[in-house]
């Protein structure tokens, strides 16, 4: 179709005023100019939009179909204008996404450590499972994730950030009941425990089941969490163990009375974190500075952890 953004101006500013001499001061046109918008976008869309009466001016029923794609064409417009003057100032902007079980942990020190190096950087920050943030980055939606590695995929670009541990999590309770000797618990000796993990579709029950060497169908598995904030409340309340990411660990136990960790013995199980992003994305520079960013807040807090 062959309507202008300034017609569909002038169209809201009609709807608005009820009133075409009220609407054409607002858009500072004239009223016949602005009357010649309107006509010719009548004409495109194919049919009257406005109900012309003696002092009041009514939408029809097209016209308000009309008006609601109209309002949303002008607002991605105008955001996409608010761009092109940031551009333009040199300010720059950096989508990134990060999994559930990192998010709360990283986020505030990878905020804060970006702006200090650049107050004019935009950051949109996307929370989702690993296999949504795949496809977001696939799809262009988001320049890098945070995730767990090997994420997988040919065509994407991993680099390894930190180790992130796990420890045991339970009430004191449970976990006195399972050795004598805390050095020498393995993940393997939790076969005959009640497992509590997040809900299906998390990355971190995966690698909880893997390092267990469990799998979905125990009788001692229960998935029905949503987060490690709920994990660690259900079994600080001795309704079972889970492993807790060093990542989570002071958090989680600063906020949660009662919730005990425990080591296991060497070598202690982890998972990796990583950023990955496509491998044809440009602007390696700003890339870098976020893992770098990333790597020390998050290498900060699991060393704090094993102190």
């Amino acid at each position: 179709m062959n309507f202008t953004l300034r017609q569909l101006q002038y169209f809201r500013a009609v709807a608005a005023q009820r009133n075409f001499g009220r609407a054409a001061q607002v858009c500072h046109v004239s009223q016949p100019a602005l009357s010649i918008q309107i006509k010719a976008l009548e004409e495109t869309i194919g049919g009257a939009l406005f109900e012309r009466r003696a002092r009041d001016i009514l939408l029809t029923p097209l016209g308000r179909d009309v008006l609601e794609h109209a309002r949303q064409v002008l607002g991605a417009a105008d955001q996409l204008d608010r761009f092109a003057r940031d551009h333009s100032a040199g300010q720059r902007s950096l989508s990134v996404g990060f999994i559930p079980t990192v998010a709360p942990y990283l986020l505030p020190g990878v905020l804060a450590g970006l702006r200090s190096g650049d107050l004019s950087l935009r950051v949109q920050i996307r929370e989702a499972r690993t296999e949504r943030l795949l496809s977001m980055l696939r799809g262009g939606e988001i320049d890098a994730a945070v995730l767990a590695l090997p994420a997988g995929g040919s065509d994407m670009k991993e680099v390894p950030l930190f180790d992130d541990r796990f420890l045991l999590a339970g009430s004191a309770a449970r976990l006195g009941r399972l050795t004598t000797d805390p050095d020498a618990l393995r993940p393997i000796d939790l076969k005959a425990a009640q497992l509590m993990l997040l809900e299906d579709g998390h990355c971190l029950t995966d690698q909880a089941l893997d390092v267990c060497g469990q799998d979905r169908t125990s009788a001692q598995i229960n998935m029905g969490a949503s987060s490690l904030a709920t994990l660690s409340r259900l079994v600080a309340e001795g309704f079972g163990l889970t492993l807790m990411p060093e990542l989570a660990a002071r958090s989680e136990s600063e906020a949660v009375p009662g919730l005990q960790l425990l080591r296991f013995g060497a070598p202690e199980p982890f998972r990796t974190i990583g950023l990955v992003c496509r491998g044809s994305t440009g602007d390696e520079d700003r890339l870098d500075r976020l893992a770098g960013v990333i790597r020390e807040v998050g290498q900060g807090i699991v060393t704090a952890t094993r102190t």
